[in-house]
């Protein structure tokens, strides 16, 4: 595909992770980063997302107000993929963004590595809450979800998004939302009950 180039200010820096569920069982792949900017996508002028891989963010270290530019392709399969714009390369910091954000929440600046988030773990968080006050948040993050109906059958598969928090459990804008719920072979459905999210965290205090 031809590269686009693209350029403005970076609005949030969130984890890119992809989630697989079969039934009962999850498994996470920690890509990279998705930058959400306010700019020029190509000649229109609009907000995307371009996704960036750890090195790029450990060599650049970007955050919420840097003014940056680069090139990159549109995502091939939209449904397996949270952002727009991929394959990111020629990248650059313009302006560095200067001074500190309001007192969090949202948690802004300089996201952790990927092994934090996963050593963090998450809790599950409701689409409307992410979309409304959680997209420009470190802690955020949306997943494209693959779920394997029948692992007899592993073509057999279906897509979502699903949006999770790893910030502290005391945030006072957190929601949990609805229990997930996973398709499985012969009708059968899976409920991710609260306990899941309660295990996964339990080895942090109210307020880490």
């Amino acid at each position: 595909m031809d590269r686009i180039r693209w350029s403005g200010r970076i609005t949030s820096v969130q984890p890119r992770i992809r989630l697989t569920r079969s039934f009962d069982e999850r498994h996470h792949s920690y890509d990279g980063y998705c930058l959400r900017i306010e700019g020029l996508i190509g000649d229109e002028e609009r907000e995307f997302s371009v996704g960036i891989g750890k090195a790029a963010q450990t060599k650049h270290v970007f955050r919420v107000g840097d003014h940056v530019s680069g090139e990159a392709v549109p995502a091939a399969d939209p449904q397996r993929e949270s952002v727009e714009l991929y394959r990111a390369s020629k990248l650059r910091v313009l302006i560095r963004a200067s001074g500190k954000g309001a007192s969090p929440p949202p948690w802004q600046g300089v996201p952790p590595d990927l092994q934090t988030y996963r050593d963090r773990g998450h809790r599950r968080l409701a689409a409307r809450t992410f979309d409304t006050q959680c997209r420009d948040c470190l802690w955020g993050c949306r997943m494209p979800v693959t779920m394997i109906i029948d692992p007899w059958q592993p073509q057999r598969k279906r897509y979502r998004f699903e949006a999770f928090c790893y910030g502290p459990k005391s945030c006072s804008r957190y929601k949990p939302g609805p229990t997930r719920k996973v398709p499985g072979r012969k009708g059968m459905t899976w409920v991710e009950e609260d306990w899941v999210d309660e295990d996964a965290t339990a080895h942090r205090d109210w307020d880490e």
